[in-house]
């Protein structure tokens, strides 16, 4: 099947082409990866904007006590609740699932034992 390729400009004319979506955007739902980050917020307004349900994710990676106040963790403290703000805003749902003691048991410490 061939892919259509459009213009950038085109794409923020009609967000629903950026993603591909099977059907009518209004009968999609869209997960995005939410970081808290600028990249994933502009994800997530462009599904918003296509007329698709967003659904807002994030992971929790890190202690989110020791991680509040630190820019730039990633997927703990000050960025979940940017990414909760974002969703808010543009009014989707916004989840956030604890996945800290998988991602210490599973990545941090094997990195460290490698």
């Amino acid at each position: 099947m061939a892919r259509r390729v459009m213009p950038a400009a085109a794409l923020l004319d009609d967000p629903a082409a950026l993603f591909d979506l099977p059907r009518a955007a209004s009968a999609c739902r869209i997960v995005v990866a939410m970081s808290g980050g600028v990249d994933s917020s502009v994800v997530a307004a462009l599904a918003a904007k296509s007329g698709a349900e967003v659904i807002g994710v994030t992971l929790q990676l890190y202690d989110h006590g020791a991680a509040t106040g630190r820019k730039g963790a990633c997927c703990a403290g000050d960025d979940i609740r940017d990414a909760r703000a974002v969703a808010d805003r543009l009014g989707f749902a916004h989840y956030v699932f604890d996945h800290e003691t998988a991602f210490r048991e599973d990545v941090v410490e094997r990195f460290a034992v490698d």
